[in-house]
């Protein structure tokens, strides 16, 4: 928990300044979506990231 909001502190609080709370919860949720969740490793997805995931079942469902 403590790496997690570290990288939140790193990558999103000490960016800039933000003006309203809801900035900064866009800000927040926008980077779980798009950087960190999608690189974390899933122990659910057989230790894969969600992209590699994805593109392991994508492949072998078009073949």
């Amino acid at each position: 928990m403590e790496s997690f909001f570290s990288l939140l502190q790193k990558n999103v609080l000490d960016t800039r300044r933000w003006p309203t709370r809801e900035e900064l919860r866009l800000a927040i949720v926008s980077w779980i979506e798009t950087k960190y969740h999608r690189k974390r490793r899933q122990r659910a997805l057989g230790k894969l990231t969600p992209v590699e995931f994805e593109t392991i079942c994508t492949t072998a469902t078009a073949a």
